[in-house]
């Protein structure tokens, strides 16, 4: 098992958190991202640079994942990609993705999407807070804990 983690837009909480079980539980994980990140020095840490453009990192991600890995994502349709590939995806908030769930919160993206494109429900999600960082080290440590 590999834990991918979809960089560009992980709030650094996650990423820490993420990393920190990563080397205690001693499993692989790649951050994927178009930018340069800062990553522990570990042969278990590897960090992926690609181009950037829509998409680009999704797409290396569900290209090189196996199905028994674990991505960290807020994007719902790489979170598809992934399920659909018989991997886990993993919302920064805490919030476990699998072939259910995955297609009813997608019904409920696109609703969204179409509802703020035709003025009538603006803004976007709530903030990032400590109880989302609180919420996914919880779901992490089962995920990894099942795994195992």
């Amino acid at each position: 098992m590999k834990i991918w983690i979809d960089a560009d837009a992980c709030p650094r909480p996650i990423k820490d958190i993420t990393l920190k079980a990563a080397l205690r539980l001693q499993i692989s994980t790649i951050l994927v991202a178009n930018q340069v990140l800062s990553i522990p020095q570990n042969p278990l840490i590897k960090f992926v640079r690609v181009d950037k453009g829509f998409d680009v990192a999704d797409q290396y991600i569900v290209t090189h994942l196996q199905p028994n890995d674990l991505v960290i994502t807020a994007d719902l349709p790489l979170a598809d990609q992934v399920v659909a590939k018989g991997a886990l995806a993993l919302n920064p908030r805490g919030y476990i993705y699998d072939a259910e769930s995955i297609r009813e919160k997608l019904s409920i993206r696109n609703f969204m999407t179409e509802m703020r494109d035709a003025g009538i429900v603006t803004g976007g999600p709530k903030t990032f807070s400590a109880k989302d960082k609180h919420q996914f080290a919880a779901a992490l440590d089962r995920v990894l804990c099942q795994k195992r």
